[in-house]
């Protein structure tokens, strides 16, 4: 449950890899430079979206329903073990059957796959541009068909950003949620207290941390150009008024915000305060320099809470530092879909299932299990989730800026754009303008090559 297509994240994060986007490109071409990277808001929900269906019949006898999922690790896979024997206690006549993947990039390939050759599952998690294609195709159902309305009572309790999220360009409701997360940065705090740092509460202060804590062979972070790299190049953008794409999924990598924060990252890199690490798919450079006590931050997600704590020192989590426009994060987690070749039975055991995933008390287990954040904010007062909000203060603030948080826009180009871009932005010692300005014109091509 993490983010979409080429822009495939971490399988335990809410963190990408593999999307070779301007920034993407742009933080690998930082790193050469150095020694000689936001996006729109999700579609929100259309007001004609007001088909009204009639609802699926309850489930009359038993059924199992396939589950194409990446949760296969970890915390993930237990948790979500957990709440499915629960569920299949509560509905004897409902059977789930887990298909796990190792990651997203594996699971697109592999729902592709099965589509093509008609062994869709009932339901799997997908992400928007995913849906987009799988909706055109008429290849998944509506989740308006499966609820019998347009709006299902849960919509109203769940997130602005998560409810928004669920819809694609064409108005109507298409997935369902079952967790989502934010981007924080976990840290050494107990190098951090030796050090006399203080939290940093806008960009301007972190820079100057990062460069304080660059002594004695740390590196302040570390990241990965086609994960955190270029979601902190977004980040950077949308805290300072802007962003990557708009909300129709037109590339705006020229404009004066993004160019400011490829300078910003380019001059941390100078500074040896930021370090570029390996690029491949799930690959955790920055992780993997905090936990080895050669990095002080490491940008991801609140789903990778469980795999940053360390038995040498404490890890501390903090929220996002303010630009010049307030705090902005990017928000990550697959949604779930529901296939049209699954029979009614099927269809309607799914909805039960997404349902009981949704409600506020499987949340409070999911989150507190995982380091996801709940979608409804009801599930923070749950006795099942209370110890672990009163253990990690972070969560309520993170959890609330899912009213507010953003996501790429639900195209396919948007995800086609990143060959094109990491080819542009790959450009030994082109600096951040000029390098942006080749990736808006080849991503402007392959958009009108696609629409």
């Amino acid at each position: 449950m993490r983010s979409q297509s080429s822009k495939i994240e971490a399988v335990r994060r809410g963190k990408t890899t593999g999307r070779a986007t301007a920034a993407t490109a742009l933080v690998a071409a930082l790193a050469l430079s150095a020694s000689a990277c936001a996006g729109g808001g999700s579609t929100p929900a259309a007001a004609g979206n007001s088909v009204v269906a009639t609802p699926l019949p309850t489930v009359t006898g038993p059924v199992t329903i396939t589950y194409d999922e990446v949760d296969s690790s970890g915390t993930l896979k237990t948790t979500l073990a957990t709440i499915v024997a629960s569920f299949e206690q509560a509905n004897p006549d409902i059977k789930v059957q887990l298909d796990p993947y190792s990651g997203y990039s594996t699971l697109q390939t592999a729902e592709t796959a099965k589509l093509a050759s008609h062994t869709a599952p009932t339901m799997a998690q997908a992400y928007e541009s995913w849906a987009a294609t799988y909706a055109a195709n008429n290849s998944i159902v509506p989740i308006s068909t499966l609820a019998g309305t347009a709006n299902p009572a849960e919509l109203s309790t769940f997130y602005t950003a998560v409810k928004n999220d669920l819809y694609l360009p064409d108005g109507k409701l298409w997935m369902w949620p079952t967790g989502k997360s934010v981007q924080v940065f976990f840290y050494n705090q107990t190098q951090f207290g030796k050090d006399n740092l203080t939290v940093p509460t806008t960009w301007t202060d972190f820079a100057t941390a990062a460069k304080s804590a660059s002594t004695g062979g740390v590196t302040a972070m570390t990241v990965n150009p086609t994960a955190d790299g270029e979601t902190m190049l977004e980040i950077l953008t949308a805290a300072n008024g802007s962003s990557m794409f708009d909300s129709k999924g037109n590339p705006q990598f020229t404009n004066p915000t993004a160019i400011a924060a490829a300078k910003y990252m380019l001059a941390l890199k100078s500074a040896g305060a930021l370090a570029v690490g390996p690029s491949t798919p799930n690959s955790y450079p920055g992780e993997t320099a905090m936990l080895g006590q050669k990095g002080m931050f490491d940008l991801s997600s609140t789903a990778g809470y469980y795999y940053e704590q360390s038995t040498k020192f404490t890890t501390g989590t903090m929220a996002l530092p303010a630009g010049s426009a307030g705090v902005a994060t990017e928000m990550a987690g697959a949604n779930d879909v529901v296939y049209a070749s699954a029979t009614e039975q099927q269809q309607a055991a799914a909805w039960t299932f997404l349902q009981y995933l949704a409600s506020p008390s499987e949340q409070a287990i999911w989150a507190s299990g995982t380091g996801y954040l709940p979608v409804t904010a009801q599930a923070l007062t749950d006795p099942a989730m209370a110890s672990f909000v009163a253990q990690n203060p972070y969560v309520t603030a993170a959890a609330n800026s899912l009213s507010s948080a953003f996501v790429d826009p639900p195209y396919q180009w948007v995800t086609d754009c990143e060959t094109n871009l990491e080819t542009a932005m790959l450009d030994n010692g082109t600096a951040p303008a000029a390098a942006l300005g080749t990736a808006q014109s080849a991503c402007q091509s392959t958009e009108s090559a696609d629409q």
